[in-house]
């Protein structure tokens, strides 16, 4: 099964998606139809949704678009992990088929810590009874955070999105470089290779930015943690589906045909139980 492991759908409106700029191309609807024969082209099976709005309502529709299209292999949604019914609230989703984890936007809370908030960590330990994963979704400064919640719940299944959002404009590596390796130490921890055109120049990246980052990610986490991502269509802003595609498959390929196969879908569907 060749899965990609990150990608959002939206009926656009700017109420809903305030942190899309004027004049962005994705600021329009973006379904499963419209996916599709991206990953037909790449001979990929399936995707899964994850969450662009912190929303109930908004976990609701992903479930019911994963109902109608079969590309849909699971949905990571969101809920609110700091409220006090937390586990009301998971019990409503998590009977679902297609439920397969909860993320939260981390990185836009203002305190550093959040993740270390006694009611988050409640929300992280009802994660945990119901089996399932959480996908963190931080900024380097909010690293340390990560790392000490890795550590405090090594039953947890967590994903690192995004590589954490790395300075690759800026073609800095530290100390986001020793963060990534310190979390990486906790098996119960893994990384989608997603989301790193947007953290380069949009008109003038090359594939020679990535490759310091890809060489520390995959020398931390190795083929059995590592997943790819497009993060389609915020990967539109940069870069077509193929050329993101592209990108990692060049990267990937160096490794052999067995870590190839891990990266493009093994390691997904093991980790979000996908079938």
């Amino acid at each position: 099964m060749r899965i990609d492991s990150h990608q959002h759908f939206w009926r656009f409106n700017p109420a809903d998606y305030g942190w899309m700029q004027p004049g962005w191309r994705i600021r329009r609807d973006f379904l499963p139809a419209d996916l599709e024969s991206e990953l037909r082209a790449q001979n990929m099976d399936g995707c899964v949704a994850v969450q662009a709005r912190q929303s109930t309502t908004e976990s609701r529709w992903l479930l019911e678009l994963a109902a109608a299209a079969s590309i849909v292999r699971g949905v990571v949604g969101w809920v609110d992990l700091c409220s006090p019914n937390v586990a009301a609230e998971l019990d409503e989703f998590a009977g679902h088929p297609k439920f397969v984890g909860v993320r939260h936007v981390v990185q836009d809370e203002p305190d550093d810590g959040f993740m270390l908030r006694k009611d988050f960590q409640r929300g992280i330990a009802a994660l945990c009874r119901f089996d399932l994963t959480y996908d963190v979704l931080v900024h380097p400064r909010q690293l340390p955070a990560a790392i000490v919640l890795a550590g405090k719940f090594p039953g947890q299944s967590f994903v690192l999105d995004h590589l954490a959002k790395p300075p690759i404009k800026a073609g800095a590596l530290s100390p986001w470089r020793q963060q990534i390796q310190e979390l990486a130490k906790f098996p119960n921890v893994a990384c989608k290779v997603s989301g790193l055109v947007t953290e380069a120049d949009w008109q003038a990246w090359r594939a020679e930015d990535f490759k310091p980052y890809l060489d520390v990610v995959f020398e931390a986490f190795g083929p059995d943690r590592l997943m790819f991502g497009s993060d389609w269509p915020v990967c539109l802003l940069a870069g077509s589906y193929e050329r993101v595609f592209g990108l990692a498959q060049d990267y990937v390929r160096q490794l052999g045909v067995e870590a190839e196969a891990k990266f493009f879908g093994a390691n997904a569907a093991r980790f979000y139980g996908l079938t």
